[in-house]
């Protein structure tokens, strides 16, 4: 019982080192424009993406610190990224060429 108790205090302490780690943050996508211009998070932390149009929205940036392809989803779906290295990293949509923000990743 005792080695069960404490593998189980090993896993919650796991859980909670984790979480404290890594934030996740939010840019929606409203009125054909991201809500945030510029984002600055750690290196490791995860953004999503929810689209709050009527309309498709496609996600993607192709900067070297990070380069990803969320692909065309509709309203009330939302995609996410994790940012797994430091550096500038510029976000588009591919449908509308007017949204335009960047996410600044720091260790």
């Amino acid at each position: 019982m005792n080695h069960i108790r404490s593998v189980l205090l090993s896993l919650v302490g796991l859980a909670l080192a984790g979480g404290a780690l890594a934030a996740e943050y939010e840019v929606g996508q409203k009125n054909k424009a991201f809500t945030k211009d510029k984002l600055t998070i750690k290196v490791g932390e995860t953004v999503s993406f929810p689209n709050q149009d009527p309309f498709f929205h496609n996600v993607y940036s192709l900067s070297p610190a990070k380069t990803f392809d969320l692909g065309s989803y509709p309203k009330g779906e939302s995609k996410s990224v994790t940012f797994d290295q430091p550096g500038k990293v510029e976000v588009e949509c591919a449908i509308h060429p007017q949204m335009h923000m960047v996410i600044e990743v720091v260790e």
